[in-house]
């Protein structure tokens, strides 16, 4: 067993706290990234979509998980189960010290989570305190006005990686 934790990092100007639309345990929210199967090292052609709200239940035991997925290439069965209350938004003080900043955490078993793909609904919040909502990150980057600080706001270099969590 082994957890990864999904860090993000990107440039906040004028922007702080940025997360998914419904904040980082947002049961609808689709995490994108491709997975690489532990036994072969065979790497998922497209990108697999996991979410808080999405179970199913386990074919061995009880309980439940996010995804159960057979690779392709050596046929092994792997789960992804996600943890959720372990992530935190972005904030414009991690960006200033170029931290990285966990969103969610990932129990995989038969598989390794690769390269995050920024997809969904995002939210943040100017320095001023305007909330912007419905931040579509796909094109890498958002930019906009803060009518009430009179200053723009922008989002981009957005970075993510997968660390090893024991």
């Amino acid at each position: 067993m082994v957890n990864f934790m999904l860090k993000i990092a990107a440039d906040l100007e004028n922007l702080t706290n940025l997360q998914p639309q419904g904040g980082c345990d947002d049961p609808s929210f689709p995490y994108l990234f491709k997975l690489k199967c532990g036994r072969c090292g065979e790497l998922s052609q497209k990108e697999t979509c996991v979410s808080l709200g999405d179970t199913v239940s386990l074919l061995q035991g009880k309980g439940t998980t996010n995804l159960v997925q057979k690779c392709k290439f050596c046929m092994r069965e792997g789960t992804v189960t996600m943890i959720p209350g372990k992530g935190r938004p972005l904030t414009q003080e991690d960006c200033e010290e170029g931290k990285f900043a966990p969103l969610m955490l990932f129990d995989c078993r038969g598989y390794e989570p690769v390269g995050f793909v920024f997809g969904g609904d995002w939210k943040a919040e100017s320095l001023e305190g305007t909330k912007f909502e419905g931040i579509d990150l796909s094109g890498d980057e958002f930019a906009e006005y803060d009518e009430k600080g009179e200053c723009p706001v922008m989002i981009s270099n957005l970075r993510s990686t997968f660390e090893p969590v024991k």
